[in-house]
């Protein structure tokens, strides 16, 4: 089940990286070598940052981003942010047509 959960993640991270070219490139830096070293340290303190929100450089985004990061190596978040990312690529695309509609 997992080996499921883990492609239909990559699928996830094709399709971002399809729809935006210059993403593509840290995408596949992220799912490359360096491993769990360096993803589960980054994604814990994406995660941390994102509680400090109230300063200047930190904010919201990054705790899914850091969950998103932590997805790679964390089986039990897989599925989970695979369906977010899914709905916010629908949701993206609602209302990417509808502003082109209302042009």
């Amino acid at each position: 089940m997992t080996d499921r959960q883990k492609r239909r993640l990559d699928r996830q991270f094709s399709a971002l990286g399809n729809r935006s070219p210059a993403l593509r490139g840290l995408i596949a830096a992220i799912q490359g070598r360096p491993g769990v070293v360096l993803r589960v340290p980054l994604a814990l303190l994406l995660i941390l940052g994102g509680f400090l929100a109230i300063l200047p450089v930190f904010g919201l985004w990054m705790i899914p981003l850091g969950l998103l990061v932590l997805a790679i190596d964390l089986p039990l978040l897989r599925p989970s942010v695979s369906a977010a990312i899914i709905r916010l690529r629908r949701k993206w695309s609602l209302w990417r047509r509808k502003e082109h509609k209302n042009d």
